[in-house]
């Protein structure tokens, strides 16, 4: 950008110095000005060029980009957003009477233990939740074993077993209060509860 500021300066003075050479002499062949003809052009495009960018704006297409390191930025911006999101998933949802993690929220539990393994000081409780189907001592039993799925997978993925407490509430604290299958699901769960 400096040699094409340099080379612009040159060309006005050259072409200044021209027509003045020319003009003191007051002799004037074609040879003379045919050259000033061209030198007073250029300084012409070159004063156009200037009064484009008197704005103090810089020309974008003159600064250099390391287009590698820009996409790196990019991406690792991307990844962030996206772990900020799974972050944002803390309620993991179970099939009747299992205490198998689903494989949809595997991902987020992933992203958890990310954030666990990278911030030892940071703790979080397990809740294990059932619906109202089966015994209270059967349902505190199967929200247990659901909180210790979790926890196997956090751990399992680079979380410490310090940053880790299991609780279970079983049915005695459901987010819906129907009798039908739609309610039963929706308290089949595991709440991550960071402290």
């Amino acid at each position: 950008m400096q040699n094409s500021a340099f080379v612009k300066a040159f060309g006005l003075g050259l072409g200044a110095l021209m027509v003045t050479a020319c003009s003191s002499t007051g002799d004037i062949n074609e040879d003379n000005s045919e050259l000033t003809t061209k030198a007073e052009t250029t300084a012409s495009e070159n004063n156009e060029a200037n009064e484009v960018n008197t704005n103090n704006q810089v020309d974008p297409t003159a600064i250099p980009v390391d287009t590698d390191k820009v996409a790196g930025e990019e991406l690792e911006a991307q990844a962030r957003e996206a772990e900020a999101a799974l972050m944002k998933q803390t309620v993991f949802y179970f099939d009747f009477d299992q205490s198998t993690i689903k494989q949809d929220g595997k991902a987020a539990l992933m992203a958890h233990a990310a954030y666990l393994s990278a911030n030892s000081s940071a703790r979080v409780v397990l809740e294990g939740h059932a619906d109202e189907r089966g015994t209270v001592e059967y349902n505190l039993a199967l929200g247990e074993r659901r909180a210790m799925a979790v926890r196997r997978f956090l751990m399992a993925n680079g979380a410490s077993a310090d940053q880790l407490e299991v609780v279970s509430f079983g049915e005695e604290r459901p987010v819906a209060t129907g009798h039908n299958e739609a309610s039963w699901a929706e308290n089949r769960r595991v709440v991550l509860n960071y402290r």
